[in-house]
């Protein structure tokens, strides 16, 4: 029989372990770098209002993730005590989970796009029309409720050191994703992983890269599931129905607000819940 863990001793495994709040100041620096070539090369990369409402949603992000952090470690802990199966921790665990980590990020990421609720866990994400470093720090307030779909893992037998250790290093590859300073990387790598030109794509608002590459790490996903699509010319950034203005507040609820209304407005209770799972092009303003 297995040794059943407890919330105390993650917490303290994980604290020696915070690599995204160890990794912050770097990120930030390099954001700043990268503003600051943009605006010297006059590329336009940056807007200094999105870049302040990108950095106050990523911050006050950080801090909703500490305060939060003993209900998301509580509900992996329980999934790993309750199930019987226990792999060792080992490098081969850290490879299994984190690719079965970035399957399920695919899917997630997929359904995030595909129904209005997981949209408006997302969408903040998205309403920007730049795309530079500052975007991976814009992170939705709301984004917490996907735990649900990476409780799996814990169910497989994955400890819970082993499961948040390989999120955070999931999280932390997507950063320097958000570039338009790197073109296109060599041709086996963008094969396999996901680069700048297939996330520049994934951000596109353009009809022909709407819903497309949805990887986190690996791209084969997209690939064998048919939502891969090169980049060609330069994506048109966005979201469909984008918001006005820089007011952190807005970017993270205008779609929460859009489903309220339309759910207020439905003739029925069920009409009302299916809502929620219907598709964003189906949300009336």
């Amino acid at each position: 029989m297995k040794e059943k863990i407890t919330l105390e001793q993650v917490a303290q495994i994980t604290s020696d372990y915070k690599l995204i709040v160890y990794a912050a100041p770097f990120m930030i620096i390099v954001a700043l770098l990268e503003m600051y070539f943009s605006n010297r090369e006059k590329k336009n990369f940056y807007n200094g209002k999105d870049f302040l409402a990108s950095l106050s949603i990523g911050l006050f992000q950080v801090l909703q993730s500490a305060l939060l952090k003993t209900i998301t470690f509580a509900l992996v802990i329980w999934c790993y005590n309750i199930s019987p199966l226990a792999i060792p921790i080992n490098a081969l665990s850290f490879i299994a989970c984190f690719i079965i980590l970035d399957f399920i990020r695919y899917y997630a990421h997929r359904i995030g796009h595909e129904t209005n609720l997981f949209w408006a866990t997302h969408v903040t994400h998205h309403n920007s029309e730049k795309y530079n470093l500052s975007t991976g720090f814009r992170l939705s307030w709301t984004q917490h409720i996907k735990i649900i779909f990476f409780l799996p893992i814990s169910l497989m037998g994955f400890h819970p050191l082993v499961f948040f250790i390989c999120h955070q290093v999931a999280v932390l590859y997507q950063y320097w994703i958000h570039t338009e300073y790197i073109h296109k990387m060599p041709a086996w790598f963008r094969y396999i992983f996901v680069t700048p030109s297939h996330h520049r794509v994934h951000h596109g608002r353009d009809e022909k890269y709407l819903d497309k590459n949805f990887g986190s790490t690996f791209i084969i996903w997209d690939r064998m599931l048919g939502t891969f699509q090169p980049e060609e010319e330069r994506p048109t950034y966005g979201v469909i129905n984008q918001p006005k203005g820089y007011n952190p507040i807005t970017l993270n609820f205008h779609v929460w607000q859009d489903i309220v209304r339309n759910m207020r407005k439905a003739p029925n209770l069920k009409s009302a819940l299916l809502i929620l799972i219907q598709p964003p092009s189906k949300l009336k303003e």
